[in-house]
């Protein structure tokens, strides 16, 4: 029998679906991150080329070590060691089949926010790679997008200061201080309104918490 919170998710995420394909989205809702997974895995032909950015979500539900265990061709940032080779990885994005990625958060409506230090995943997100997949969890939803930029700056972001350890104001008490420091990881502010070519995004809408 379905929770509360499972029917609320269920039934938020198909209005969503209704209002992200007005947008030009291909859009689904998976109830668990397993079902994420194996849809996923199911929109990528095998020797499909395929790269991600650094979202939490897609690793934490097992989605890249499938992808490493399956026949793909996989460039993963995190089998580099130099700063060189890095770079490189995040070139090799614009010429791949799929990039992976999640949200920093979404509005109802079906705008995608993401905000990144670097820009490689904002840049992925707007031009290069094929089809771009985005796992996001159901946690990640705002009302609007006023309320999803929000969400952004000010959960999102300074949680992934202090998962990499980066001296920001908002390392120390946790809150967005709308900084310019020369750490800051709000440099790249991306809206994402509707998928261009259409169906080049793709969203896959989790019913569990997923990412910051």
């Amino acid at each position: 029998m379905s929770t509360p919170l499972e029917i609320r998710n269920e039934r938020l995420a198909q209005k969503m679906i209704k209002n992200l394909e007005r947008r030009h989205f291909e859009a689904y809702y998976c109830k668990t991150s397993a079902e994420a997974v194996e849809k996923a895995l199911g929109l990528m032909p095998e020797g499909s080329s395929v790269t991600w950015g650094g979202s939490i979500s897609i690793r934490d539900i097992g989605l890249t070590r499938r992808l490493k265990e399956g026949r793909y061709v996989v460039y993963d940032r995190d089998d580099v060691t130099t700063e060189e080779d890095k770079i490189a990885t995040y070139r090799k994005a614009f010429e791949c089949d799929f990039y992976l990625a999640s949200a920093n958060a979404i509005s109802e409506d079906g705008v995608i926010v993401s905000i990144d230090g670097n820009g490689n995943r904002v840049a992925a997100i707007t031009w290069g790679p094929k089809r771009v997949v985005f796992i996001v969890g159901m946690n990640k939803v705002a009302q609007t997008t006023e309320a999803a930029l929000a969400r952004a700056r000010s959960t999102a972001s300074p949680v992934n200061a202090a998962r990499f350890d980066i001296q920001t104001p908002c390392q120390i008490d946790g809150m967005c201080h709308n900084c310019n420091s020369p750490q800051s990881i709000c440099n790249y502010i991306h809206f994402l309104r509707n998928s261009h070519p259409a169906k080049r995004h793709i969203v896959i809408l989790v019913g569990e918490d997923l990412g910051y």
